[in-house]
């Protein structure tokens, strides 16, 4: 319990700095985030900060290709553990995701995105009858959100867990994830 309410008074302090760093970065980012997500008895509250890559591919119309480096940490609390309803598990996610985002030039308004990305969990994820064989895991996701003038960005996406066949069992895991951020 006392891991939640610091992972929320970090998002909170962190999303609340975004504001008073307008012109400015925080450790070199071009935005920060906040994350979370829920799935297979699974929720997962995220921090994150993204490094826009400055490229555009594809530019038609007002719109390009473009993307960015998502560096995040995570913590996972599962409440089906080993398969036992009301066991629990906690476990820490450090991840690092190359993100494709088809957006405006401007980068307001909506977009679309996806991205696959490497994630090293503190400990092998078992719920719900769905036990990971590895810590290591691919993260994938697609996603749609909007970016506000303000530089707001609020999106949803779902994500998906699995180590890719690397060793077996790979049953995966899904989550729903809701995401609040902002561009410096």
């Amino acid at each position: 319990m006392l891991n939640k309410k610091i992972l929320a008074a970090g998002v909170v302090l962190l999303l609340a700095q975004a504001t008073s760093f307008a012109a400015e970065s925080f450790l070199g980012a071009d935005s920060v985030s906040g994350e979370f997500g829920t799935g297979n008895k699974s929720k997962l509250a995220r921090l994150g900060l993204q490094y826009d890559w400055g490229t555009q591919w594809f530019k038609s119309n007002g719109t390009h290709l473009g993307g960015y480096w998502d560096v995040t940490i995570a913590d996972w609390h599962n409440t089906a553990y080993r398969g036992v309803q009301g066991a629990t598990q906690n476990l820490v996610d450090i991840g690092l995701t190359p993100v494709f985002r088809f957006e405006s030039d401007s980068k307001k308004g909506f977009y679309g995105e996806a991205a696959i990305g490497f994630h090293l969990m503190s400990h092998i994820y078992d719920n719900n009858g769905r036990p990971f064989s590895t810590a290591f895991q691919f993260g994938d996701h697609i996603g749609v959100g909007y970016v506000f003038d303000s530089g707001w960005d609020v999106s949803l996406k779902a994500q998906h867990f699995s180590n890719g066949g690397i060793k077996h069992p790979n049953p995966g895991a899904n989550l729903a994830v809701l995401k609040v951020g902002h561009s410096f």
